[in-house]
């Protein structure tokens, strides 16, 4: 796969990765933690959730180094991960732009 091949490519699949996460999280976990009374959805999806997100910040490292992205873009690809849905944006404003 030709996306595993650059930093940017593996921070592309990681970011659909953490915000696929984020919708889980929000979508079907906090609903049936809530409303369903399984206690332990937001719990089991949250690790994968923050596994994703620690994961995405990391990898944002070596392709800010690689693209040498100013200062500007390097600080929006870093924030996207905090945004909610912020990777998908990052995807479609950043990254393809790259690829």
């Amino acid at each position: 796969m030709e996306l595993l091949s650059t930093p940017v490519g593996r921070l592309r699949i990681i970011g659909f990765l953490e915000g696929l996460s984020f919708i889980l999280l929000v979508g079907v976990a906090m609903p049936l933690k809530y409303y369903g009374g399984y206690e332990h959805a937001t719990q089991e999806v949250g690790m994968v959730h923050g596994v994703l997100f620690v994961m995405y910040v990391l990898l944002a490292i070596p392709a800010i180094i690689d693209r040498q992205w100013s200062i500007k873009v390097s600080f929006l690809v870093l924030a996207a991960s905090f945004l909610p849905l912020g990777t998908f944006v990052a995807e479609y404003k950043l990254f393809r732009e790259e690829a």
